[in-house]
């Protein structure tokens, strides 16, 4: 992996949002929740609108009124600490009501997501005899020692179709892997689901850069790139060219140009409406 620095919680919110998107309408997300103090934050709290309502994707399947995610990038670890201190901060979440017992303790549920397996952790859990179950693929529900239904989820065990969106949160993608995401992105019609996708993606092609370039040659996947990533494209020529001219327009002040010569360069060099110009004085 590259050292360029991947934000990989931006993506994990919208793999969320896209893993439980049949539930939408019944879910209210809050990223980066804060408890109290700045560093103490959650990575996603997840409300249910109504509790009775059962999500459609397993992940949710545990989900109550109130659900805390913490997710661990690949980088990250998930050990005994992290897992206790997951719980410490639904039991924050639970104290910090506005009224005495406002948040119920049996309407709180804790979920840590993680790519790999946290095999260090599950060996904790059989020396001090901590029951798990694995319900679904990829799914642990942790039986004992915990105050509130909490569940581990190994994004690395899923099945490929069901969960696209939390397995392309990973460093290991191969390249049928990046087609077939691509092609569920091509696929989107509404704009918003397409905004979130276009984050995971931007992680996933940072993450994989490797099988990206292998994937260059072929024509059609370096179209279907383009063509998503056309915004943030546009938007950084934008920002390019903003800068050169605010830098142009600065050069022509020192050497003691009027506004309206500096006006008139802009419109002939940068093919700028007079208008457009007059906003960089």
């Amino acid at each position: 992996m590259s050292n360029i620095k991947i934000q990989w919680h931006p993506g994990f919110v919208a793999a969320m949002d896209l893993e439980l998107a049949e539930n939408r309408a019944d879910l209210v997300y809050e990223k980066e929740y804060n408890l109290n103090t700045k560093p103490l934050e959650i990575d996603l709290l997840v409300i249910k609108k109504d509790k009775d309502v059962r999500t459609v994707n397993e992940i949710g399947w545990i989900f109550r009124g109130y659900n805390v995610l913490e997710y661990k990038s690949p980088d990250d670890s998930l050990d005994i600490d992290a897992f206790y201190k997951a719980g410490a901060y639904a039991s924050l979440y639970k104290a910090y009501g506005k009224v005495s017992d406002e948040r119920k303790a049996d309407d709180i549920t804790v979920s840590l997501i993680r790519e790999a397996r946290p095999d260090g952790l599950f060996e904790y859990f059989k020396r001090h005899n901590i029951r798990t179950v694995n319900p679904h693929r990829g799914i642990y529900y942790v039986q004992d020692e915990v105050l509130f239904p909490t569940q581990i989820v190994v994004a690395g065990e899923m099945d490929r179709k069901s969960h696209m969106w939390l397995k392309a949160l990973s460093g290991k993608m191969k390249k049928q892997d990046i087609k077939e995401l691509l092609e569920k992105i091509e696929a989107m019609k509404q704009k918003f689901d397409r905004e979130l996708a276009d984050s995971v993606l931007e992680v996933s092609i940072r993450a994989n850069r490797h099988v990206v370039n292998e994937l260059r040659g072929d024509d059609s996947v370096c179209q279907a790139l383009l063509e998503i990533m056309e915004p943030e494209i546009s938007k950084i020529k934008a920002e390019i060219k903003e800068d050169d001219i605010l830098c142009a327009v600065k050069s022509f002040r020192d050497l003691g140009a009027s506004d309206n010569q500096i006006k008139e360069v802009l419109v002939k060099n940068h093919r700028l409406s007079f208008a457009e110009a007059e906003k960089f004085l």
